[in-house]
């Protein structure tokens, strides 16, 4: 008998009266923060527990001032559990979960909304936040400087439209080293080495960018993930650069309709899952090459990626997933259909 491939399965579904955007496990717990905003214009930030084959709300703050619509931990240490919100309003916010009042950290790093924010900095090198924006600018903040960013990269005088959707840390293997990838409406992938402050690779999709992330973010480059609107999604391989051909890919085009985000598994950077916007969700396993260079100068050789299982969870896009960094297989996610799902996904071979 065939060995059965694994499972996803919907373990808990939440039906909310807001519109939920984003969505993460706090580190070494069973609970998770969940981020958007009501009708009536407010933000809200609700952390929710694990109880009895459901969830529980345990902690709740109403934020008045701007809405919300994206968050992190990945810029400190699972000890510290501060969660990084960016806003519809452009705020950049810290917040400390047992203490909500009001938070640790804020600046108003944009004028218009954030799209997407992502942290570095919980082993190596100095705690760093990073913002993309609708006005088309990304900026790096140090938590540790009030105010001012320590890199602000803007469009040029005839990308002014231009909108940053996407952003992520990655080869912050080592206090010194450290890139970042952005992504862009128009197809555009350019990636930045902070170290240098140089562009290190660009790129054009074909597609908006909707969601980039490196398989780690603190080990040498090794892959990263970029999905699109236009039901595709791409796997560069970041280890050889090569100076004409850039970072060799693979290029999956069988999503329907846009997908909105990938995420790789904690526990086995070559498994991923994305999600898309007929509210399906698929499970993918990435295989190298039996050579991963070629040539002189070297290029890379692109691998291959096998559908492990896929599961229908809602009808309307899911844009929103997050892995639990200490239990295999457990996942939360959000849709535009105002409802969080914890997810089980079983039979993971890691």
């Amino acid at each position: 008998m065939a060995e059965e491939g694994p499972r996803i399965i919907e373990h808990v579904n939440k039906s909310l009266n807001w519109n939920c955007y984003d969505t993460r496990w706090i580190p070494n717990s069973a609970k998770f923060a969940a981020i958007g905003y009501y009708a009536r214009g407010s933000g809200t930030i609700q952390v929710y527990s694990l109880k009895q084959g459901g969830v529980e709300l345990v902690a709740e703050k109403e934020n008045k001032d701007h809405m919300f619509k994206c968050c992190t931990f990945d810029h400190c240490s699972a000890d510290e559990r501060r969660l990084a919100t960016g806003g519809m309003n452009g705020s950049l916010c810290v917040w400390d979960l047992e203490k909500m009042a009001s938070p640790i950290y804020n600046v108003r790093a944009h004028e218009d909304i954030i799209h997407s924010i992502d942290g570095c900095g919980s082993e190596f090198g100095p705690p760093e936040l990073v913002t993309a924006s609708r006005d088309g600018c990304v900026k790096v903040y140090d938590i540790r400087q009030k105010d001012k960013p320590v890199v602000t990269l803007e469009p040029e005088e005839g990308e002014k439209s231009r909108e940053c959707w996407a952003v992520a840390f990655g080869n912050s293997y080592n206090d010194s080293e450290r890139v970042l990838a952005c992504g862009y409406d128009n197809g555009d992938l350019k990636m930045f080495d902070m170290r240098t402050n140089t562009l290190r690779f660009e790129t054009n999709v074909k597609n908006g960018i909707c969601s980039l992330q490196f398989d780690r973010n603190n080990i040498q480059m090794n892959k990263l993930l970029c999905t699109t609107l236009g039901g595709k999604f791409m796997v560069f391989d970041t280890r050889t650069l090569h100076p004409d051909k850039g970072f060799a890919f693979l290029k999956d085009e069988s999503g329907d309709g846009t997908l909105w985000c990938g995420k790789h598994l904690p526990q086995d950077r070559d498994t991923f899952m994305i999600g898309g916007g007929s509210g399906q969700c698929r499970l993918f396993k990435y295989q190298y090459p039996t050579q991963r260079r070629r040539g002189e100068p070297p290029e890379g050789v692109p691998g291959t990626v096998n559908l492990l299982a896929k599961a229908s969870l809602s009808t309307q896009p899911i844009h929103g997933w997050d892995w639990n960094k200490s239990k295999t297989g457990l996942a939360v996610c959000t849709a535009f259909d105002q409802s969080l799902r914890v997810i089980i996904v079983t039979r993971l071979k890691v």
